[in-house]
């Protein structure tokens, strides 16, 4: 109960001060996304969705990696359903739903639960990565470089030993049945490719928002490093659901030398709006897709560590077929 009353009250204090910024500068921001172009506009959220899409694409890769292969519109209502358990206190609500919905489109709670934790750990590896690479000439970043730190253990992390010993070791507190197999090497490729294709998208939006496509490749490059150093702060703030206020004073602070804090903040504000449809448009036609297929798949049955899928074979770490 204390911690969740903390959670909550961080969050509003984030809100606080993102609203302490907004009235300051409140005529300006608001001429600021007044001005913007509802052709902008529009780009930017059809860049959040095709940025969400190539984000399904790696995170179904990793599912299937790992011996779940489902088609696309199921990894989708599997990641896009369950992930809106983000915007509630506490990080064990996405996880849960989606394990929920893993285990009945035939993904055993292990498998599911490594994926997502897979999924995060290269998305953040990716967007701090690209955050160094775009804004490392800007005074706030400098002072931030012990997040680029993070960027070489990932890569280590991501070797398919070290990688199996680590979702082994977080199964194992999560009192999870550990995997029965090792992640290919190819797959992390995969998943990083496709990662970084949905991070290059995702700046096109903030880029678009920005109202500055007149430069081009260089305020695009900004805006996409811009981004994903926010993303970046809100998820590594884990105690606010959603990085929500976290995410967008980040984005403020590292955008606003670039455009103006007016124009920023209105950034900031049509972003966080974006994305939040963008959440719920996903899970809501995830949703209505997958159930076409929910019926055809038979639930997983995980007693005692073992089960089967109707999906794919699994195969443990000699490479026989699981009991």
């Amino acid at each position: 109960m204390l911690r969740r009353s903390l959670r909550v009250v961080l969050a509003l204090v984030a809100l606080g001060f993102l609203g302490y910024g907004l009235a300051l500068n409140w005529d300006e921001t608001t001429r600021a996304v007044a001005a913007m172009s509802p052709w902008a506009v529009l780009g930017a959220f059809a860049a959040v969705l095709l940025g969400q899409f190539f984000m399904l694409v790696a995170w179904r890769e990793i599912l299937a990696g790992l011996g779940t292969r489902v088609p696309l519109r199921v990894a989708g209502r599997i990641m896009f359903v369950g992930q809106l358990g983000k915007y509630i206190p506490g990080a064990v609500w996405a996880y849960a739903a989606m394990m929920d919905l893993g285990r009945d489109h035939g993904s055993p709670p292990r498998r599911t639960f490594a994926t997502i934790s897979l999924g995060l750990v290269i998305n953040l590896g990716v967007a701090i990565s690209i955050a160094a690479v775009a804004l490392g000439s800007q005074e706030v970043v400098r002072q931030a470089w012990y997040l680029v730190l993070l960027v070489p253990v990932i890569i280590v992390c991501l070797h398919p030993k070290v990688l199996t010993w680590g979702l082994n070791l977080a199964l194992r507190i999560a009192r999870k049945e550990p995997l029965e197999s090792v992640l290919p090497g190819r797959t992390v490729v995969l998943a990083v490719a496709w990662t970084t294709l949905g991070w290059l998208v995702y700046g096109l939006h903030t880029w678009l928002l920005s109202g500055r496509l007149d430069l081009y490749f260089g305020v695009y490059f900004l805006a996409t490093g811009a981004y994903a150093f926010a993303w970046a702060t809100g998820i590594l703030t884990v105690v606010v659901p959603a990085g929500v206020g976290i995410r967008e004073g980040a984005l403020v602070l590292v955008f606003g030398p670039m455009i103006g804090t007016p124009a920023a903040l209105a950034v900031a504000i049509v972003s966080r709006l974006a994305f939040t449809l963008g959440d719920a448009t996903a899970a809501g036609v995830s949703f209505l897709l997958g159930r076409q297929v929910a019926s055809k798949v038979p639930a997983y049955a995980d007693q005692n560590g073992s089960g089967s899928t109707a999906l794919t074979p699994d195969r443990n770490l000699s490479g026989s077929p699981e009991a």
